[in-house]
C-alpha cells in the first residue's frame, strides 16, 4: 500500500520549534515533488512549503519564509519540515503529500498522495 506518514506534531510555546517528518512507504521519493500544507479550523487547505525531485530545490509561503526549511533524505524516503519561531497563527493540520514522477515544485491540485495530518498547537 502506498503511504505518506507524518508525525512530529505536538504542542510548543510561541517562539518554540518543531520538527515533521514524512516518510514514505510502498514507492520511492526519489522522483516525486514533495509538498507540506496546512489546514486551520473553518479555512482552506493552504501550501506551505515544497521541494522538487529534479534538482531539490525549493519553495515557501511568504508566511513562513525565513521560519521554515523543508529537506529530503532519498536514502530514509523521509522529507521534514523544521519549523522555527512558531507563532500562534501557525496551528494547524500538517499535511505532507507527494506528486510525480515530475518536475518542479508547486502547490498542485492534484498531489498524488497525502498523508493522514499532523496537529501543531502553538499556545502560550
Amino acid at each position: 500500500q502506498v503511504q505518506l506518514v507524518e508525525s512530529g506534531g505536538g504542542l510548543v510555546q510561541p517562539g518554540g520549534s518543531l520538527r515533521l517528518s514524512c516518510a514514505a512507504s510502498g514507492f520511492t521519493l526519489d522522483y516525486y515533488a514533495i509538498g507540506w500544507f496546512r489546514q486551520a479550523p473553518g479555512k482552506e487547505r493552504e501550501g506551505v512549503s515544497c521541494i522538487s525531485a529534479s534538482d531539490s530545490s525549493t519553495h515557501y509561503a511568504d508566511s513562513v519564509k525565513g521560519r521554515f526549511t523543508i529537506s529530503r533524505d532519498n536514502a530514509k524516503n523521509t522529507v521534514y519540515l523544521q519549523m522555527n519561531s512558531l507563532k500562534p497563527e501557525d496551528t494547524a493540520v500538517y499535511y505532507c503529500a507527494a506528486k510525480g514522477p515530475t518536475l518542479g515544485c508547486g502547490f498542485f491540485d492534484d498531489y498524488d498522495y497525502w498523508g493522514q495530518g499532523t496537529q501543531v498547537t502553538v499556545s502560550s
